[in-house]
């Protein structure tokens, strides 16, 4: 494949250089520059993906990108992520840590209909946030 043909993509997206004219594809990263953090796992816990929010939030932990994020747990949560991991689940619930209310939703992530691992999105909510029933 021509490399110039991937060179008019967006800065953040990747091109298969070996997929065929018909077949070429282009994934943005859309997570990299959220406003929340976005961190993904594989199906033993190891962390595949951190976004930069991520990245910027467990900074004081270095990069752990290729670590296990089962150490980093208490006993109720890692049985919480083997279920997750298990039934190809969701989780949902709010926090507050550093001044900060936070909601932290986790979910699996498949691959071809199979759970590959697990995906956290931890955004800062407000402490007056509106709720609305429609």
């Amino acid at each position: 494949m021509d490399r110039r043909y991937c060179e008019t993509f967006p800065k953040n997206a990747e091109c298969d250089h070996n997929a065929n004219e018909k077949d070429r594809t282009m994934t943005p990263d859309w997570t990299k520059e959220m406003n929340c953090a976005v961190t993904v796992c594989d199906k033993e816990g190891v962390i595949i993906y951190m976004n930069d929010k991520a990245k910027e939030t467990f900074a004081s932990n270095g990069n752990l990108i290729g670590k296990s994020l089962i150490p980093c747990h208490n006993e109720r949560s890692r049985a919480i992520i083997a279920d997750l991991l298990a039934t190809g689940g969701s989780n949902a619930y709010t926090i507050q840590k550093n001044g900060l209310k936070k909601m932290i939703y986790q979910t699996a992530w498949k691959e071809d209909g199979e759970v590959a691992g697990l995906v956290e999105i931890s955004m800062v909510i407000p402490e007056d946030m509106p709720h609305y029933v429609r």
